[in-house]
């Protein structure tokens, strides 16, 4: 695979598509580097049925947005960079229903992380307004934005009373990142916001997953997305839902790493770090009705689509995992005393587990896939995953389709 450590404004300047870049470049590689490449198109096999856009935002309403922050080269310079940063902004029901709360629920795998406001989720069983992922020192500013940018766009929350616990996550970039140099502004987490969007969605080194690593190979933004049929009898007619994935992937050492079942990080040796290093931020998406505690089981999920990859969630891991449905609208509403709710029986809640785990898999692999090499501060350079070797490996294994 061709490396390029300036790949993600290709897309923006050549391509025009949902990603930011504050600082342009004084080169640009060719087009025929911006090819978008997932797992799938590697004849990799997974389980279950993808949705059309095999992403989040295959869940009617959900919608993502990013800025990618990327400037310098060479020696740190705290506060001058290199800079590999970003954000990433989900907003469950889009711009149109920013205060009509979701259902949601959270999990901590392993909670050597942030991610603010997950004590009301838990709380109260509702995730009130976006989602924004970005890198570890960057929380507080893009905190403190989301209740800016909800204030300018109405009531900070749907009484009218200012009142806002913004849900913010985190992963660490500062091995190619100045992440002392704190280049996030409100700037670029409201353009985040703006630019959020349905339809197809970036992956790999874009928004908040700019400068992430994972397995030791270049990792950042994955997605993916699960259709689900469930039958009350075997004599009922099946009704259909979606799950989707997305994830922050910035985690596990090269051996760990297992693609289909075969150990792809055995045969591909490499080393970044030293020792268990990185974290993963998790948002499960689905418009099956589920209540609060259901939502709760859909995000540990994650935790067993991440181990089909190999992770083993180490003592320095931030993998934190939040879920949401964008079923029952309106629910919130206090002006109305009473609320008719679906959901779903939880002995029909099977199927919509292994959704959960076969899109966290599949997300994962797509954001080592879907990615580039990148240098970033003091020259610390990342190899992508090189698709030719997966290929060759894949086929040593009988693994691909």
């Amino acid at each position: 695979m061709t490396s390029n450590r300036f790949f993600p404004l290709v897309l923006v300047v050549l391509l025009g598509l949902d990603s930011f870049a504050r600082e342009p470049i004084k080169s640009l590689p060719s087009v025929t580097q911006a090819k978008i490449v997932r797992a799938r198109d590697l004849g990799i096999s997974f389980e279950g049925t993808p949705g059309k856009l095999n992403a989040i935002t295959d869940v009617p309403g959900v919608e993502v947005g990013y800025t990618t922050v990327i400037s310098g080269e060479g020696k740190l310079e705290v506060g001058k960079g290199p800079v590999r940063t970003g954000v990433t902004a989900i907003l469950p029901r889009g711009h149109a229903s920013l205060n009509d709360p979701v259902y949601a629920g959270f999990f901590s795998l392993n909670g050597n992380g942030e991610m603010t406001g997950t004590a009301w989720v838990e709380e109260s069983g509702f995730l009130e307004g976006p989602i924004i992922i970005t890198n570890t020192h960057s929380v507080g500013v893009a905190r403190d934005a989301v209740i800016a940018w909800r204030v300018k766009h109405g009531a900070a929350d749907n009484t009218g009373d200012w009142w806002s616990l913004p849900l913010v996550a985190e992963t660490w970039d500062g091995w190619l990142n100045d992440i002392n140099g704190f280049h996030v502004n409100p700037e670029d987490v409201w353009h985040a916001l703006d630019s959020a969007h349905g339809g197809p969605i970036e992956e790999g080194s874009v928004g908040g997953g700019t400068g992430m690593i994972c397995y030791e190979f270049k990792g950042g933004n994955g997605t993916a997305s699960r259709k689900i049929d469930i039958r009350a009898s075997k004599d009922g007619s099946p009704q259909s839902f979606i799950v989707g994935v997305f994830l922050q992937a910035n985690f596990g050492r090269r051996p760990q790493l297992t693609i289909a079942g075969v150990p792809v990080g055995k045969k591909i040796p490499g080393e970044v770090y030293k020792q268990e290093s990185g974290s993963c931020i998790a948002v499960v998406a689905t418009d099956a009705p589920l209540l609060p505690n259901q939502l709760k089981r859909l995000a540990r999920r994650v935790s067993l689509g991440l181990a089909r990859t190999g992770m083993i969630s180490g003592n320095g891991s931030g993998d934190l995992f939040i879920a949401f449905s964008t079923a029952n609208p309106n629910v919130a509403n206090a002006e109305q005393i009473t609320h008719t709710v679906q959901t779903i029986p939880n002995d029909l809640m099977d199927q919509l587990f292994a959704g959960v785990v076969q899109a966290t898999e599949e997300a994962v692999v797509n954001a080592l896939v879907d990615n580039h090499s990148m240098t970033g501060r003091d020259n610390h350079y990342v190899d992508a995953l090189p698709h030719e070797r997966l290929r060759e490996l894949l086929r040593q294994y009988n693994r691909r389709q």
